[in-house]
């Protein structure tokens, strides 16, 4: 149970702080906002990771939760239960963070919402996005917690953490950069709109990208890791 309730706070940090910095900087109005927004997400995943990591190995991302359950890291059960926790993480920071942007009463902050995410050139486009975008962080998380990478793996939550921020530089465009179904979920239940109309492809995308994920490295990597 401390496992899942690791997954819970990770989540409901990266989600809270990700978007919240999403919210407040105005993402996509000018680049310091993309930049500051991708920072943002990057820098919660290095945090969580040095404080749950040790935990729960600091998933916070379904998707990466699926690619350790296909190459073999953990059982179906506990899969599915880190899944449940890390959803009720973000759907927490999101209810957080709607009462925060609600109360704020500033117009130009709720014209951003709950940092939720929408495809800005439609469906197709978006769901290749989050397929690539997700398979490459998937990649670099197994890579880089893997046993035979020896001391390197200590590192592995800052690379983990940068990863995700050049990936948000090249998603945020296009999707708002999601690579997380939990990050997704939760701000789409309070923004709904195109948002919520749209959220099968930031849960469908990110789950074929972890999959892909796995499965290259089972190519590349073989040996149990």
């Amino acid at each position: 149970m401390k496992k899942y309730l690791a997954e819970l706070v990770g989540t409901f940090a990266l989600t809270f702080l990700g978007c919240g910095a999403a919210v407040a900087l105005g993402c996509g109005s000018d680049t310091a906002s993309v930049v500051g927004t991708a920072l943002a997400f990057g820098l919660a995943v290095v945090a969580m990771a040095y404080t749950i990591g040790g935990i729960s190995g600091c998933h916070i991302n379904p998707a990466i939760t699926l690619g350790c359950f296909l190459t073999g890291r953990m059982k179906a059960r506990e899969c599915g239960m880190y899944m449940v926790f890390q959803v009720i993480g973000a759907i927490l920071a999101a209810s957080v963070l709607k009462l925060i942007v609600s109360s704020a009463g500033d117009a130009a902050i709720i014209t951003t919402d709950t940092g939720a995410n929408t495809c800005a050139y439609g469906v197709t486009n978006g769901l290749i996005v989050e397929i690539v975008l997700t398979m490459l962080f998937v990649l670099v998380v197994l890579g880089t917690t893997s046993k035979t990478n020896g001391a390197t793996n200590n590192f592995a939550g800052l690379a983990i953490g940068l990863s995700l921020v050049l990936i948000h530089l090249v998603g945020i465009h296009f999707t708002g950069t999601s690579v997380n179904p939990a990050r997704s979920i939760g701000p789409a239940l309070f923004a709904c709109g195109d948002a919520l109309k749209q959220l099968w492809v930031f849960i469908i995308g990110p789950f074929i990208g972890g999959g892909l994920a796995a499965a290259i490295w089972k190519i590349i990597h073989p040996r149990q890791a």
